[in-house]
């Protein structure tokens, strides 16, 4: 009788082998991540992201990373489990562990962190947009099963980006003017921080109708390259007179629209200057700061911090936030700026743990200030558990930086979750106040949108 030939084991593992990485194979190219409406938007905007083809139950992580314009890389991940029918949907699933935890639709955006620690994201060229990878995992491989970008755009389409030169004197900085003829309410954008111009705020308040400058002062183009000797306040005057001049405009007022040291410069243009009907003061003081402030004949001394009230902590970073002194005290009440003399509207907007100067504090202060001359022209909104920079949505969040001067890590407080809600809180604010104050009946509730 003939013998029945024997199949040798290692060919049975083979043919199992096989059939593993045909099954992967399928998998990757059924597996698929969505983000509706498009994948392409604003970068305050929200993006719905989905992913289906997973088996059910099966339990993938999500990761998410971008490159800023200085090549810092910033990332976020997850792990989620796919429902019955295999799909993972941010706006229903929760994440189990990782960056964030929780049903959090915007968690792979808002929870990014820097893989350089001590890094603020920077935008400088708004003309390009941030590109944001999201990537879909095996749980237990680790094997890439699928991959979408989401591109994050600054400026919509028919919005023009106008650059100031010499023939606008010597103000410096980038005009952004909504698509058609307007008249739109204009906002000047005083973002000073750390000298240079920033564009990101502004260009996205341009997408909802308003005419922005966003002004340089120092630390750009032909502007002194440090932080001048004092502040001069005719020079934001000039700004503000050619942003009111501008045939897009709608007056009568603009609106001033601030955050940390520019906080008080909002508040020193609405005391002096004419032309200002609303204020939003962002994480800033009610005091002159650091630097003396000069108008004509006026001068404003600074308050000084005390550099012995600087706190080190325990993981070798510096808390600076108790080093500028109370400035309604006898001998400091010199560099409180007269706000009870402005016609403005004022938002006044605090973050609860702001690790930069007591921000609460000041802005207590400014609305005692102008409640004990008559005056309810203000607003103040508090976050709690909400550091320093409240910026646009989305921007990750930067609790600490390496301050040159100190020689080491400088804290800004703030959680994650908080401060991220906080900024979507403040944008629709600022939104809100300008349109309210700045009477701006033709653009209300208008939001420029690229096809």
């Amino acid at each position: 009788r003939r013998r029945r030939r024997s199949v040798p084991k290692q060919t049975t593992l083979f043919n199992w082998s096989y059939s593993t990485a045909t099954f992967r194979s399928i998998e990757r190219f059924r597996v698929r991540v969505r983000l509706l409406p498009s994948p392409c938007c604003f970068f305050d905007e929200p993006v719905h992201v989905q992913v289906d083809g997973l088996s059910s139950y099966q339990k993938v992580e999500l990761r998410s990373n971008l490159r800023d314009d200085k090549g810092v890389i910033f990332r976020a991940s997850s792990v989620y489990k796919a429902d019955a029918t295999g799909q993972v949907d941010l706006c229903r699933s929760p994440s189990l562990g990782g960056s964030y935890t929780g049903v959090e639709p915007m968690g792979l955006f808002w929870a990014m962190a820097p893989k350089t620690p001590h890094s603020k994201m920077l935008k400088k060229n708004v003309l390009s947009s941030i590109m944001v990878n999201i990537d879909v995992l095996h749980g237990d491989t680790g094997e890439l099963l699928a991959t979408a970008t989401n591109e994050r755009r600054f400026m919509t389409e028919g919005a023009r980006r106008i650059l100031l030169g010499l023939k606008e004197g010597r103000i410096r900085g980038v005009l952004f003017l909504p698509p058609g003829q307007g008249p739109f309410p204009g906002v000047l954008d005083v973002y000073i921080l750390g000298g240079g111009l920033s564009e990101v705020r502004a260009s996205l308040l341009a997408n909802k109708g308003f005419v922005v400058l966003a002004l340089a002062y120092y630390g750009y183009q032909d502007l002194p390259r440090n932080v001048p000797k004092h502040f001069d306040l005719e020079y934001f005057e000039e700004a503000i007179t050619f942003l009111r001049r501008q045939p897009q405009v709608q007056g009568p007022g603009i609106g001033i629209l601030s955050i940390s040291k520019s906080g008080d410069l909002a508040l020193s243009m609405a005391s002096f200057l004419s032309g200002i009907s609303a204020t939003a003061w962002i994480n800033g003081s009610n005091a002159n700061i650091m630097t003396p402030l000069h108008y004509k004949d006026i001068i404003i001394p600074p308050l000084m911090p005390i550099l012995e009230n600087i706190t080190l902590l325990p993981s070798g970073h510096v808390d600076v936030r108790d080093t500028i002194p109370d400035p309604d005290t006898e001998g400091n009440r010199g560099s409180l700026i007269p706000i009870e003399h402005s016609s403005s509207r004022f938002l006044f907007a605090v973050s609860e743990d702001d690790r930069n100067w007591n921000s609460c504090l000041f802005a207590q202060q400014a609305a005692a200030r102008l409640r004990h001359h008559g005056k309810e022209n203000f607003e103040v909104v508090t976050y709690p558990r909400a550091g320093h920079f409240l910026e646009v949505p989305y921007m990750p969040h930067c609790p600490s930086r390496f301050h040159a001067a100190l020689g080491k890590v400088m804290v800004f407080g703030g959680e994650v979750k908080a401060h991220h809600e906080a900024q979507l809180d403040l944008w629709r604010r600022v939104q809100e106040f300008f349109r309210k104050h700045l009477k701006d009946s033709n653009t209300e509730g208008t939001v420029f949108r690229t096809p």
